[in-house]
């Protein structure tokens, strides 16, 4: 169990918006009267899944208590080109100023959720969890983490005293695989391998996971293969890393491997097209 203490997800909103705003927001107050009311509308431009009305509501509620925020559909769905996903009511002023950040909370966490649903279902029927990592905007894991589970993937760790993960640049600092003679036994441990040479030595520590980094597909059925025999004592879960796309990603899956984890759910997501039109 971490100990680190969870960011405040409102917290987040809040200097979002001010980073924003700024002083005021100028071109709203210029133009738009103080006592002008609008209904607005959130529509998704492309098929996605969406994530984050939870944050858009709490990001327009922070500008204007009052404003009214319905939800169209529930969080997690598959929506169809030209849905609309939520309804807004109140104060032009306060929905324009707060829109963009909203907009931009909401697009982005669908990105990653449609991103991670796409990953799920092309590795069926094979049961394998799709995995995320730590390649996070800094400040925003929590909420990345959160997108990648309502596209039905699962959460590796949130931070490095979550589990003993040992990696191919520890393994170099300390001069290899052969100078690892112990794990603690106080954490869940993993251990990072490229080859079947230096998964025969993971293999000798008793690790919880070991991860087959950038293996071929031959190598990492071989690796299963091992894994499988293994009868004396608990057998590792095999996590592939690498180099997985959705055009390979079921083929790594088909090796048997437990989990496949995949960083370009958060590190190279593309934010889908949702905007806001007033009616």
């Amino acid at each position: 169990m971490s100990c680190v203490k969870e960011p405040d997800i409102k917290d987040i909103l809040i200097n979002a918006l001010a980073e924003d705003i700024g002083t005021r927001d100028i071109t709203t107050e210029a133009i738009i009267p103080s006592d002008k009311f609008v209904n607005a509308a959130l529509l998704a431009k492309e098929d996605c899944v969406i994530c984050g009305l939870g944050e858009a509501m709490v990001v327009f509620e922070l500008k204007d208590k009052k404003i009214k925020f319905t939800p169209l559909v529930k969080e997690g769905v598959w929506v169809k080109k030209g849905r609309a996903i939520a309804r807004i009511s109140g104060k032009a002023r306060s929905i324009l100023t707060a829109e963009r950040v909203a907009l931009n909370f909401l697009s982005f966490l669908s990105g990653i959720a449609t991103a991670t649903r796409e990953y799920t279902e092309a590795v069926k029927p094979h049961k394998v969890k799709i995995i995320d990592t730590r390649k996070t905007i800094p400040g925003l894991r929590i909420l990345e983490k959160y997108a990648v589970r309502i596209g039905g993937g699962f959460n590796h760790r949130l931070s490095l005293d979550e589990m003993v993960m040992v990696k191919d640049n520890h393994l170099k600092a300390i001069g290899g695989h052969k100078k690892l003679t112990k794990l603690s036994r106080r954490y869940k441990s993993e251990i990072e391998v490229e080859g079947l040479a230096g998964f025969e030595d993971a293999l000798k520590l008793n690790p919880d996971i070991i991860m087959l980094d950038n293996m071929s597909i031959k190598n990492m059925k071989k690796a299963v293969s091992i894994r499988n025999s293994l009868s004396n004592r608990p057998a590792p879960k095999l996590e592939a890393s690498g180099n997985i796309t959705l055009k390979n990603v079921k083929k790594v899956a088909s090796c048997g491997v437990d989990m496949i984890s995949v960083g370009a759910l958060t590190h190279s997501v593309k934010s889908v097209d949702i905007s806001l039109e007033i009616l």
